[in-house]
C-alpha cells in the first residue's frame, strides 16, 4: 500500500494528513507520540479529496465549530484498537468520558462483565487519527486531564475550544 501525505497548519502546530488514496489513515500534530505510525515507506505527497475534506473539518473545527460530517476514515490497527477507536467517534462535541466508561462500554458491547481500563488506554494512546477521532475528550476517573500524546497543553487548548462561547 502506497501512503500519501498531505500538511496542515493548525493554531497549534504542524499537521501531518496520511491517506490510502481513498480514506484517511493518520491525523498527527508533527512530533507527538506515535507520530506516523500508519506511514509506510515511499509514501508520497499528493492533494487528493480526502485531504480537501479532511482541511475543510478541521478549519471549521478550529473555528470553534462542531463539523458535520467526518471525512472517509480507515482504522489501520488490531481489532481491539479498532473497537475503542470506534467508541472514541460516539464522545459528542465539547463532552468528556473517562477510562473506565469507555472500557464499561467495550465491554458491554462484547457482553462481558469487564475491561481493563489500561487496555482501553493504551489504545486510546495509539489513536492514529488525533482531533477527528477525538481521544482528547477522554480524561481520567477525577475528570484529571490525563495522557495525550499531542501533549497536555494542545489537549487542554482543544477542550476548551469545544466549550461553549459566553
Amino acid at each position: 500500500m502506497i501512503t500519501y501525505l498531505n500538511h496542515y497548519a493548525s493554531p497549534l502546530g504542524q499537521v501531518t494528513l496520511a491517506s490510502d488514496g481513498q480514506s484517511l489513515i493518520g491525523l498527527w500534530f508533527d512530533g507527538q507520540a506515535h507520530f506516523g505510525s500508519t506511514i509506510t515507506k515511499g509514501a508520497v505527497e499528493q492533494d487528493l479529496l480526502v485531504f480537501a475534506q479532511t482541511c475543510k473539518w478541521l478549519d471549521l473545527y478550529f473555528a470553534g465549530e462542531a463539523p458535520d460530517f467526518t471525512p472517509p476514515l480507515r482504522f489501520l490497527g488490531t481489532p481491539f484498537q479498532k473497537e475503542v477507536w470506534n467508541l472514541l467517534l460516539t464522545i459528542p462535541y465539547g463532552q468528556t468520558t473517562t477510562y473506565g466508561a469507555l472500557a464499561l462500554a467495550l465491554a458491554r458491547k462484547q457482553g462481558r462483565m469487564s475491561q481493563s481500563a489500561q487496555a482501553v488506554g493504551g489504545a486510546v494512546a495509539r489513536n492514529p487519527i488525533s482531533l477527528i477521532v477525538p481521544c482528547h475528550r477522554v480524561v481520567g476517573a477525577n475528570g484529571s486531564l490525563t495522557g495525550y500524546a499531542g501533549g497536555l497543553e494542545k489537549k487542554k487548548w482543544l477542550l476548551a475550544l469545544e466549550q461553549p462561547k459566553e
